[in-house]
């Protein structure tokens, strides 16, 4: 087994965390927060828009199940990487669609994938999503983690969350972990 690492900010990571959990070659999830400049911040930091960062996930994956292209297709169709700094009703600079890579290889893939995807015309505007190399990275706090499993029936995963988990599971359902098929 092959583990590889992607860290990934496309609005708000519960959003994220749930899809991803569900994933197959997926085997860690982690909500968190990435490339601010202030050191371990917490969630009512991050959302005063003063500390730079970005709601992320940091996801291990099998790279032999599943490829970090993959991982990006993806995250492509749970967000709206055209829209800069807002996902949604989610607007300030810690819900923005960024890419943290890890190595060489992970920042030309994710290069190439914002260019097919622009070439494509999938979407009307280009593609904002920022290409970056990881850094300040802080795991959010343990009430963010698996926060959709934990709390189904809260107001934001029932309007926001559970559409966004439907539309992947209905896109990519050759791509489930068995527990979710």
């Amino acid at each position: 087994m092959a583990q590889e690492i992607a860290t990934l900010g496309g609005g708000c990571f519960w959003c994220l965390e749930a899809v991803y959990d569900q994933l197959k070659g997926v085997s860690e999830v982690e909500s968190a927060y990435a490339g601010g400049h202030v050191e371990n911040p917490t969630y009512a930091e991050v959302c005063s828009k003063t500390t730079g960062h970005a709601e992320v996930i940091r996801l291990v994956f099998d790279n032999e199940v599943i490829s970090f292209s993959e991982i990006l297709d993806v995250f492509f169709t749970i967000h709206d990487p055209t829209t800069l700094n807002r996902q949604g009703n989610d607007v300030g600079p810690q819900y923005r669609s960024e890419i943290f890579y890890h190595s060489d290889e992970q920042k030309a893939v994710a290069e190439a994938k914002i260019a097919e995807f622009n070439k494509s015309g999938i979407w009307n505007s280009k593609i904002v999503t920022a290409v970056t190399e990881i850094n300040n990275y802080y795991v959010a706090e343990d009430y963010h983690q698996e926060y959709f499993e934990n709390n189904p029936n809260a107001g934001y995963c029932r309007v926001v969350v559970a559409p966004k988990v439907a539309k992947f599971r209905k896109k990519f359902v050759d791509r489930l972990k068995k527990d979710y098929a």
